[in-house]
Formats: C-alpha cells, sequence, structure tokens
C-alpha cells in the first residue's frame, strides 16, 4: 500500500511541475520562454484548463500526501521508514568507563574523612 501511494505521488508531483512551467506568466516573464499569444492551445490560450489541472493535481498531492503519513505512522516505532533499518541497530554500544587503576571512585575513602 505504502509503494502504491508513494509512486502515486512522485508521478502527481512531476505532473504538478509540469503544469505549472506550462502556465503563462502574468508580468511577461513568459516571453522567456516564448509564451506569446501564439501558443499551442489558440490565442486565448489554456488558462482554464491548466489552472482546473493544476488544482486537481495539487489536491491529489495533498491527499497522497496525508495518507502516505498516515499508513506509514502505523506502522511500529521501531523502524525507520525510509530505509526499513531498526534505529536501535544503527546506534554502537557504548563501554562503560573506568577510572585508570581499575577501582570505582565510590570504593575510595575521601582525604578527609575519617
Amino acid at each position: 500500500m505504502q509503494t502504491l501511494i508513494l509512486t502515486l505521488h512522485i508521478i502527481v508531483c512531476v505532473l504538478l511541475v509540469i503544469l505549472v512551467l506550462l502556465q503563462a506568466g502574468k508580468e511577461g516573464m513568459g516571453v522567456i520562454f516564448g509564451g506569446g499569444n501564439s501558443s499551442v492551445f489558440g490565442s486565448g490560450g489554456a488558462g482554464g484548463i491548466l489552472a482546473k489541472l493544476t488544482t486537481l493535481m495539487a489536491v491529489i498531492f495533498v491527499i497522497t500526501s496525508l495518507s502516505y503519513t498516515y499508513v506509514s505512522s502505523s506502522r511500529s516505532g521501531g523502524e525507520s521508514a525510509i530505509l526499513d533499518v531498526k534505529i536501535e541497530d544503527s546506534m554502537p554500544a557504548i563501554p562503560p568507563v573506568t577510572p585508570p587503576g581499575g577501582e570505582s571512585s565510590q570504593e575510595k575513602p575521601s582525604p578527609g574523612a575519617q
């Protein structure tokens, strides 16, 4: 289920980027990319179609984001959702530190106390 949602999410991301880049700019920035009055979609442009498709892709993007978060959070907390590596196994064990001489500081009497 996670693979299906993630695949759909990536496809929607790519389509959303393409749809945003296809839209003409409001301040003449589209002229740089050849977006004058003569376009493939006709003299009126495809503002309505591209805007509706962009809105649809944005809604699908939000739905897939929330659903992937919900599905991945229902898994056990001891595993990484990205790498499938247990988090406890990735940290090295730290050995206890013993002071020089091999004795612990609690066994030595302090010099002033008798």
